[in-house]
């Protein structure tokens, strides 16, 4: 796994994260790029991979689907620039499975919107959104967890947290989805 944070603190690599997205490069997709290689050379792996990321992570998932050399791409409550939602983009993209809360009040539509675009780009996918789950539903992580404590604020004021019922389909949905696609 990557530690996108390793060279900076959180809010100072968020940016530098959000800079390098829209071009897909710089140092975080380097990073994954490495842990990719690093899995294929291994003799237990299948030689196929898959990303997987929730939030910010989530929307780098996605934008690391149609051309980063993955078999499979998980995006959990992320999300993109609108610049990313065509066909042109999409189209020859790896699987991607995807999980939403409807209770997202920052993400209104991106499951609907995801799923049309994989659609139109003829990309195999599976995308749900949760009714009663919002922003974060798949983080069980508990207060004695060394969380940055600018994601603790987010979670509080945001009304942002772990949904159990969602949480658990999401979980047997994603493990299935690169059961499928990864063997």
């Amino acid at each position: 796994m990557a530690d996108f944070f390793h060279e900076r603190g959180t809010v100072r690599c968020m940016i530098s994260i959000m800079r390098g997205a829209r071009e897909r490069r710089g140092g975080v997709f380097a990073d994954v790029a490495a842990s990719r290689d690093w899995l294929k050379s291994r003799e237990d792996c299948t030689a196929k991979t898959g990303v997987i990321g929730f939030c910010m992570g989530g929307g780098l998932a996605l934008l690391m689907a149609p051309d980063q050399k993955f078999d499979a791409s998980s995006v959990n409550y992320g999300s993109t620039g609108s610049w990313f939602y065509s066909p042109e983009v999409l189209r020859g993209a790896c699987p991607v499975v995807g999980s939403f809360g409807a209770k997202d009040k920052g993400l209104k539509g991106a499951a609907a919107k995801l799923d049309q675009v994989l659609t139109a780009s003829e990309v195999p996918h599976d995308v749900k959104e949760y009714p009663q789950a919002s922003h974060g539903f798949l983080n069980d992580h508990s207060a004695d967890d060394k969380v940055p404590p600018l994601f603790v604020v987010m979670t509080k004021l945001g009304g942002m947290g772990y949904h159990e019922e969602s949480a658990s389909d999401a979980r047997r949905r994603i493990a299935s989805f690169f059961g499928e696609h990864l063997r």
